[in-house]
């Protein structure tokens, strides 16, 4: 990859958020745009018309276009794990045999769902979904979102090794009336499957009859799930090119899907879709999860920013920023590009964030005040999701819209505690209203920009190994003697387990 493009993004000129509404009198029209009930305001960010050149060239330089369109084709987009990525497969976009084969197992989910719900399982009120990572975090948020009216069944989703979680979910349930998801792509994963042994035994402690046939397995390896005791009947497979954090849309979904019912879960798929097609063929210049990624790459690589911010102005995506923690991080928080050489630029950033209002009053004096730049997103809705007075909406989307104008303005002051710098940017993404068609939207567009930074930085998005040293090590710790590691951990093994670790 040449240089060209990131030495034109270097020597562009950097003028101030306000500069740049003054000479550019039809930026707002320009740097904002709507998609599938999502509206985009790129506004107060830096991008310019001279550095959305240069972006644009960058994007030439690194085949963008060709990547993308080797994702929607089926093709090995994943080197590493010679891999193609089947997520948007699982919405209906993509290669045809990909496509039917994600419909055809999205068919064995509902009629199963549909058995559920006929109590061919005997009752069931309670669902116990079990996973971790990717497996738990996209089902937690779906049903956290849009379940609080659903009142279709109690659901919990364990993911943490900790037996508090578990023993959290088993107070709350009936095991008699329980059903039990186990979310695991290999059904290997060490703590989901230590979780599940635990549940299964709650159920036989319990007296329940068959306790394996009230489990559900969600699974890339239904060979597995057989061998640990689940009959096939009740296993959901997805394709192995469906990765963990883009699993939510497959089988993966399936408790959100049960807890929602099933046309929210099209709905949900709808919507992705709808977002799929924008990002295929908007042109880059006017496409949603592009121009994100070029504000992602200019404040990462060009201003040295370190961390994004993700403000949420709506308690119902109370779990948005925890979600994309993992969606960016684990995706392109890489040390090496496609080649295998190591990258020379800055990668992902470090994706933070909280709930507006509360931020407000925690994390934002160092916004507006503090000495680092934090790119900051506002997400929030335009229809409440409350019956209270209107005023509680009205004050909430006055305070996230008054937090994006006053970190661009700033304010003077005589006294330098009372200063506010201002020129701090800020992108805000308003849906029309939050349901499963616009949140589908919204995941499948932060899913295609974290794509979009991956194909400008020259990395693979979709491998994850950099989470499988310390799961090792953990095992190593088990099996081996304090004295084979170094002090500190021989220390710390010591004192929690004394002599049997010898």
């Amino acid at each position: 990859m040449t240089e060209t493009a990131w030495t034109r993004l270097a020597a562009a000129p950097q003028p101030m958020l306000q500069e740049l509404f003054v000479a550019e009198p039809d930026r707002v029209e320009r740097l904002s745009l709507g998609e599938a009930g999502v509206h985009f305001d790129f506004a107060k960010t830096h991008l310019s018309d001279d550095t959305l050149a240069a972006f644009l060239g960058l994007a030439e330089e690194t085949g963008l276009a060709a990547r993308r369109d080797a994702l929607f084709a089926g093709a090995t987009v994943n080197p590493t794990e010679g891999r193609a990525a089947g997520h948007t497969a699982e919405r209906g976009q993509g290669a045809p045999e990909s496509v039917a084969h994600a419909q055809g197992l999205h068919t064995r989910m509902r009629a199963l769902i549909d058995a559920i719900e006929a109590e061919a399982f005997g009752p069931v009120r309670h669902v116990l979904h079990i996973g971790i990572g990717g497996s738990a975090l996209g089902p937690k948020l779906l049903i956290d979102a849009l379940g609080r009216d659903a009142g279709r069944y109690d659901t919990a989703i364990v993911s943490n090794v900790d037996g508090v979680a578990l023993e959290e979910a088993f107070a709350r349930f009936d095991p008699h009336a329980t059903l039990i998801a186990i979310a695991s792509k290999t059904f290997t994963t060490t703590e989901t499957m230590l979780n599940a042994a635990s549940a299964l035994q709650w159920l036989e402690e319990a007296g329940v009859d068959d306790p394996y046939g009230r489990v559900v397995a969600l699974t890339a390896a239904p060979d597995k799930a057989i061998a640990w005791g689940v009959d096939e009947t009740r296993i959901l497979p997805f394709a192995e090119s469906v990765g963990g954090r883009y699993s939510l849309w497959s089988s993966i979904g399936f408790p959100a899907a049960l807890a929602l019912g099933w046309d929210a879960f099209e709905s949900l798929l709808e919507g992705a879709a709808a977002m799929d097609r924008h990002f295929r063929f908007a042109p880059l210049a006017a496409n949603a999860p592009v121009l994100a990624a070029f504000v992602d790459r200019y404040y990462a690589n060009i201003r040295g920013a370190e961390t994004r911010a993700v403000f949420a102005y709506d308690e119902r995506l109370r779990l948005l920023p925890d979600y994309l923690q993992q969606l960016e991080m684990e995706s392109n928080g890489k040390g090496v590009g496609l080649d295998g050489r190591p990258v020379t630029r800055a990668t992902a950033p470090i994706t933070w964030g909280g709930v507006g209002t509360d931020a407000q009053h925690a994390v934002f004096q160092l916004l507006h005040q503090g000495t680092h730049l934090v790119p900051v997103e506002f997400v929030a809705a335009v229809e409440p999701g409350d019956r209270l007075d209107p005023e509680h909406h009205r004050q909430l989307l006055l305070n996230s819209f008054g937090q994006g104008a006053a970190l661009m303005a700033g304010r003077d002051a005589e006294d330098p505690h009372r200063f506010y710098p201002g020129d701090r940017p800020s992108t805000t993404i308003l849906l029309d209203r939050l349901d499963p068609a616009t949140l589908g939207a919204l995941i499948a567009f932060y899913e295609h920009r974290t794509f979009a930074n991956a194909a400008l930085l020259g990395i693979n998005p979709f491998d994850q190994f950099g989470v499988e040293l310390g799961k090792a090590m953990a095992k190593q710790l088990d099996h081996q003697s304090a004295s084979d590691f170094d002090a500190s951990t021989a220390a710390l093994l010591r004192r929690a387990f004394g002599d049997e670790t010898e």
